[in-house]
């Protein structure tokens, strides 16, 4: 069997879950990343949880996922508009390692909105250049 066809062409709740774990496992293994995680979630199977119910609700619009994720980054401590590139990177190569191109694009596509989205709410502010630029 090659590579490509071991790859999913469709999304269940398997293997959204499957995304998430390896997912986060990367970005707790990124070192801009997972500190900032570490500090933010105690405990991980929660969070994951949470993750599963997001990804099924963007992917399969099951509704599942209940919550105000931009409540919930406002909280997180260290936030920065540059880490997004970085989740936005470790997520699209984790798609692409799971799922054929097609499935990918699809996550992709609405991984960048909602990063895109998440960064106006956290650090869009009128009176200052959008997008922000980056201390030199």
């Amino acid at each position: 069997m090659t590579l490509a066809a071991q790859k999913h062409s469709s999304v269940s709740e398997e293997t959204i879950r499957q995304l998430v774990d390896a997912f986060y496992a990367k970005v707790r293994q990124e070192p801009e990343l997972g500190p900032v995680f570490e500090r933010a979630i105690g405990d991980w199977q929660p969070h994951l949880e949470k993750m599963y119910a997001f990804w099924s609700s963007v992917m399969l619009t099951s509704g599942r996922y209940k919550g105000n994720p931009v409540m919930k980054h406002f909280a997180v401590a260290g936030m920065c508009p540059e880490l997004f590139a970085t989740w936005l990177k470790l997520f699209d190569e984790t798609c692409t390692e799971m799922f054929d191109e097609a499935v990918s694009a699809v996550f992709r596509d609405k991984a960048e909105r909602i990063a895109e989205s998440l960064k106006l709410a956290l650090f869009y502010r009128p009176d200052r250049p959008w997008p922000p630029q980056a201390a030199e």
